[in-house]
């Protein structure tokens, strides 16, 4: 079992940046490779980035490509997401998740843990 907890969420100027953090619980969370993705008001979820669970391997989504950076600390059982250049179509809520192999990681119904998300507004 994995909980996930994100945090860092809010309110930011467009060309403005914020770090967003995922702390989890549970002995797998070294093991597995975890992402973000984000939902906009009225839009379905959508896949932000992805890291491999020793930290070699990123993907992200090509509207996030070159500002967004994902990191973790497996020491600390923790994920993060630098976001820079923030514009207003960055605003959503963003959620953590916890897969199973770095191929399906774009793909929400393959995760196997969420956490509940943290409100990133962008204003203009």
């Amino acid at each position: 079992q994995v909980q996930l907890v994100e945090s860092g969420g809010g309110l930011v100027q467009a060309g403005g940046s914020l770090r967003l953090s995922c702390a989890a619980s549970g002995r797998t969370f070294s093991s597995r490779p975890m992402g973000w993705f984000r939902q906009a008001p009225g839009k379905e979820r959508e896949f932000v980035a992805a890291i491999s669970w020793g930290g070699s391997s990123t993907s992200y989504a090509d509207s996030v490509k070159g500002r967004f950076t994902i990191s973790r600390d497996n020491a600390k059982n923790t994920v993060y997401l630098q976001m820079n250049s923030l514009k207003p179509e960055d605003t959503a809520v963003y959620y953590c998740a916890a897969g199973k192999t770095m191929a399906t990681m774009r793909r929400e119904y393959d995760m196997d843990y969420w956490g509940k998300g943290t409100l990133v507004t962008v204003s203009s």
